[in-house]
């Protein structure tokens, strides 16, 4: 049986020690405030990016690991003794990752490398990644562990609540004029992931009723079918995380476990601080 390691990047927001036991290497998404970088996950967490942007009053930009990064990741697998590299990204709609990962790709022509562009995000596709590499310590060869990992695919959704529209307002995504009326009006938009892009929903008034919403949604997608897998995803709010999830359990049929997640700069630059969401992978 062939030995196979996993990639993925910092978009599918797994905290490090659940990809540390799954073996699960994350390339880090990088962020530019003016002339410094910083890389996801490895100096830079949502709490101190937008202790930053609260006190520069200006959001920062990202960008896609470097060819060269995901070249260092796939050579350091093959020498830890892998056989084959399965490489999940973020999804091509919001970056330009899936590119640069098979651009490095082509660089080991020789090498047993696949990309799969997972169309999602943050959990979605962490939750791919994990299916993939569950299969994998299961004996599973590469085609059965992609295999699972689309399976597992068809069955995720994830539905958040923003806190506030002021952070899209500062990235310029709506106006200054209409967010200060969304404040006033207390609005809390709700996304989810369509065509493979965190967009808005539907928009409630309150959080307390944006959380009743999402939980409602939330069981609508399960359809009654049990939960096979379940994490929330919050934006430097780990209080309020805990408080959704004894919501979540208070309404839905949760799994005992319940994965709780940063979601990570690269995607939290562009909702705000207080985001709180559930992804789920809902039963066969």
């Amino acid at each position: 049986m062939p030995k196979i390691a996993f990639i993925t990047d910092t978009d599918c927001s797994l905290p490090e020690d659940l990809a540390v036991r799954y073996r699960i290497q994350q390339v880090p998404i990088t962020v530019q405030f003016g002339e410094e970088s910083f890389l996801a996950g490895v100096n830079l967490d949502d709490a101190a990016l937008f202790e930053r942007v609260d006190h520069e009053n200006k959001l920062p930009s990202t960008a896609a690991p470097s060819p060269g990064q995901f070249l260092e990741a796939y050579e350091k697998a093959f020498a830890d003794g892998a056989e084959t590299v399965l490489c999940f990204t973020v999804s091509s709609a919001v970056s330009a990752t899936y590119s640069t990962a098979v651009t490095a790709q082509q660089l080991l022509p020789k090498r047993d490398i696949t990309v799969v562009d997972t169309q999602s995000l943050s959990l979605g596709q962490g939750f791919m990644v994990l299916a993939a590499a569950k299969a994998a310590q299961q004996g599973a060869a590469k085609e059965a562990c992609l295999a699972q990992a689309q399976n597992v695919a068809q069955r995720i959704h994830l539905f958040a609540a923003l806190a506030t529209l002021k952070y899209l307002a500062m990235s310029g995504r709506v106006g200054s004029l209409a967010a200060g009326l969304a404040g006033l009006l207390s609005v809390k938009p709700i996304l989810t992931i369509q065509n493979g892009k965190l967009d808005l929903l539907e928009r409630i008034r309150t959080r307390k009723k944006a959380w009743s919403r999402v939980i409602e949604l939330a069981a609508w997608a399960a359809g009654g079918q049990p939960i096979e897998q379940m994490g929330i995803v919050h934006v430097a709010a780990p209080e309020a995380a805990r408080e959704f999830e004894q919501q979540l359990r208070a309404n839905l049929n949760c799994p005992a476990d319940i994965l709780v997640a940063d979601l990570t700069p690269g995607l939290s630059v562009h909702t705000g601080a207080g985001l709180v969401g559930v992804a789920f992978v809902a039963g066969k």
